[in-house]
């Protein structure tokens, strides 16, 4: 008995030692704990974000363009997104969101204690514990940071705590939100709306329940489960998020089993710079508002950045129009290419013509010279001659095709010369009142073709010149539409209007009509009538009208000029155009309408520039004599069915438009460059094919001319927007002014259905 006295003691003292160190170790770990979280908070660990910072977390929010009928037709940014509110994400979205990553996220104030609690006991082997606002810490404040332990274990401390502060500052509802809006959905897409628009080509309202389900699948690994790339993971990714929502009673069994049964289904739409939607357009809105926010800065005086201030550009150009007159120019240039190609065949310098081989390579070097090629071996300092050798040199390359992008091997000297095969184009339309750009097409492809065909190129406009010495002379001479002139070989001696040799100019075919009305003559474009109409003005009085009518270009005082040998960008020709469709008042060109900041406060607002040229009766004296262009000259194919279905390799394509329409046609010598401007009351279009090179071009008036060249880009584009309900392009004549003084009502034949070279009679022959 004694023994057993003795030797429980030790026991008793023991146990109590040991209780006592238990929960001395435990106070003092609490203490540890606490200490960690309270050093952590105040930042001594590591930064932490401040209140300010919470309050507006960094967002590198994408500057937004807005079309004028509302849509999205592109984005500047370093990293592509747009911020959604939360009342603009469909309910299914967020459900499934919660349901696949933290399904008790409206009963945890930042930190689920469930789920850390199982995560720790069970090593990490029944899934992490993360909730999403612990997600959205790590996604705005620091990313994905070490894998080191120690730090990984700071890594979380830091998560939790600035989980619980946006808990306390930000509702369920705004956090859900910020969370969609910071994700990396992959292939440039930031953010649910970039997503959606990228893979699906929507809103996030209207994404159906198994589109939300394959981008919430997303969050798990958006590199690994990307649709593009990864169609079977991605389904079954998708296919674990409606088991969710089945779990979740988000949706029931029965509509699991439909949707997982759904193939993946995508309207991929990549959102790059040079790719979509009026990418010449954006370019040039890119360097306009690099100069704006030069000119306008932030409350603070610091410049607003573009890529990261999350500006909206409200911007003139309509959507719709604009995606007609793409496909427009995209189906006409790839069969005008056909018919190129087919000439160039016969051509041993194709693409081209009539040019010598030292005259050949002066154009090779240039282009060589301005190439990205010569430009990085230059810098890198290599000498000319070894830059010259790496153009003979095949690589393999990706290049443009009229069927897509095709991978080849050629030498960079045939990628030059291969490339300048293709025609290009350039097209713009605006409203005449306003001066609200609607549609901008600089050329064929951006991402190819870079050069801007709207606004950097001026080209020589043959006849689409002549209206304006038809304007020139009825408002100093008193002429009108109806009154006639003779037809008939013409002189300008040497000396007058500074001319240096005597100019006698060829009608085309060396054909004369004798008598004829200024609006027969303007609608067949007739040279010696313009000849004459510019000597009797003289050719300063033609400048100074077209420097009111807003062109920049300079203008040599020389007759000339009369037949279009003048250069002149599509932009400024379609604003001097829209004059005689606004009653004679120049309007200048504007592309936006107003600039938001991310929060919605208006920082600009574009105010109409005009100036008055022309009274009423002179600018519709001119209207009618370029309806006259439409009704029995180059464009009265306008009129017809295109002499058959489908496309016609000399006519163009059935168009059948009846309604007034005022117009001209233009064509260069040699054919290097074809024009059609188009006018209704409420939209001018102006219309450029041709080669970046003067030298490459049709050698015959069959194809070489305005009236099959652009014509048929503007036909098919009035077509287009005619049939949309949803626009509202007239239909209806120029308005009349009242008590009109000028007779503009003179019988003009009609053209029923004729060929182009019929009725083409615009090749300008210049004899200087």
């Amino acid at each position: 008995m004694a023994i057993k006295k003795n030797s429980n003691k030790p026991v008793e003292k023991d146990f109590a030692y040991y209780k006592k160190q238990f929960w001395k170790i435990f106070a003092g770990g609490l203490g540890v704990v606490f200490l960690i979280f309270l050093l952590a908070s105040w930042g001594i660990l590591g930064s932490m974000p401040s209140f300010e910072d919470l309050e507006n977390p960094e967002s590198n929010l994408a500057t937004e363009i807005i079309s004028a009928d509302g849509e999205t037709i592109g984005k500047f940014y370093n990293e592509n997104r747009t911020s959604v509110k939360y009342e603009d994400l469909p309910k299914h979205l967020v459900d499934a969101l919660v349901a696949t990553e933290d399904e008790r996220f409206y009963d945890h104030s930042g930190i689920d204690g469930r789920g850390t609690l199982r995560a720790v006991t069970s090593l990490g082997t029944s899934g992490g514990a993360s909730t999403l606002s612990q997600q959205l810490a790590k996604q705005l404040f620091h990313g994905e940071g070490s894998k080191f332990l120690p730090f990984r274990i700071l890594q979380k401390i830091k998560e939790w705590i600035i989980a619980t502060r946006l808990e306390r500052q930000y509702t369920k509802n705004e956090i859900i939100a910020m969370y969609f809006n910071v994700y990396d959905f992959n292939n440039y897409a930031v953010g649910i709306r970039s997503a959606a628009k990228t893979y699906f080509n929507k809103e996030p309202k209207d994404l159906t329940i198994d589109e939300s389900a394959i981008l919430v699948g997303m969050f798990k690994n958006s590199s690994l489960y990307n649709p593009v790339r990864n169609a079977q993971g991605v389904k079954n990714r998708r296919n674990v998020v409606l088991g969710q929502m089945v779990k979740s009673k988000i949706i029931t069994e029965a509509q699991k089993e439909k949707y997982s049964q759904l193939p993946i289904t995508l309207d991929f739409k990549l959102q790059t710079h040079k790719e979509g939607m009026a990418t010449y357009f954006r370019e040039y809105l890119r360097e306009y508002m690099k100069a704006w926010v030069k000119e306008n800065k932030k409350p603070d005086g610091t410049d607003y950045d573009i890529y990261r201030d999350g500006l909206k550009i409200y911007t003139t150009i309509d959507s719709r129009m604009q995606r007609y007159a793409e496909e427009a120019v995209y189906a006409h240039m790839a069969n005008l290419q056909k018919e190129f190609a087919i000439e160039s065949k016969k051509n041993k310098n194709a693409p081209f013509v009539n040019i010598s081989e030292k005259e050949t390579e002066n154009l090779m070097n240039r282009a060589r010279k301005t190439s990205e090629r010569w430009r990085i071996m230059s810098a890198e300092g290599k000498d000319e001659d070894d830059i010259k050798k790496s153009f003979t040199i095949k690589t393999k390359m990706k290049v443009f095709s009229w069927n897509g992008e095709k991978d080849t091997i050629m030498t960079p000297n045939d990628s030059i010369r291969y490339y300048k095969h293709f025609l290009q184009s350039g097209m713009m339309s605006m409203e005449p009142a306003t001066g609200a750009i609607k549609v901008w097409v600089g050329g064929i492809n951006y991402k190819h073709f870079q050069y801007d065909h709207v606004q950097q190129g001026a080209r020589q406009v043959g006849s689409t010149f002549k209206p304006f010495v038809y304007a020139t002379a009825i408002e100093q001479q008193g002429y009108s539409p109806c009154d006639s002139i003779i037809d008939a070989p013409y002189t300008i001696p040497k000396g007058k209007h500074h001319v240096t040799e005597t100019w006698t100019p060829n009608n085309s075919n060396h054909e004369y009509r004798g008598m004829v009305t200024l609006k027969k003559a303007l609608a067949l474009s007739i040279n010696t009538v313009s000849a004459k109409l510019i000597d009797r003005v003289g050719p300063e009085a033609v400048i100074d009208l077209t420097k009111k009518l807003g062109v920049k270009s300079d203008i040599p005082a020389q007759p000339s000029i009369a037949l279009g040998a003048v250069e002149i960008t599509v932009h400024d020709m379609v604003a001097a155009y829209s004059t005689f469709a606004n009653q004679g008042v120049y309007v200048k060109p504007q592309v936006i309408d107003r600039i938001e900041d991310k929060n919605g406060n208006v920082l600009f607002r574009s105010v109409p520039e005009s100036h008055d040229v022309l009274n009423r009766d002179i600018a519709y004296a001119v209207i009618k004599l370029l309806e006259g262009v439409t009704e029995s000259g180059s464009g009265a194919r306008l009129r017809t069915d295109g002499g058959g279905h489908g496309y016609n390799r000399v006519t163009g394509y059935p168009y059948v438009l009846r309604n007034p329409i005022a117009g001209k046609t233009g064509t260069s010598q040699n054919q290097s460059d074809g024009w059609f401007m188009g006018m209704v009351p409420n939209l001018a279009t102006g219309v450029w094919v041709g080669n970046e090179d003067r030298s490459a071009h049709f050698k015959g008036i069959t194809y070489g001319q305005g009236a099959t060249m652009a014509l048929p880009i503007f036909g098919m584009f009035m077509k287009k927007c005619y049939e949309d309900k949803t626009l509202t392009v007239s239909k209806e004549p120029f308005e009349r002014p009242k008590n009109l003084a000028i007779k503009v009502d003179c019988w003009v034949p009609q053209v029923k259905d004729t060929t182009a070279v019929d009725i083409e009679q615009d090749t300008d022959e210049f004899d200087f």
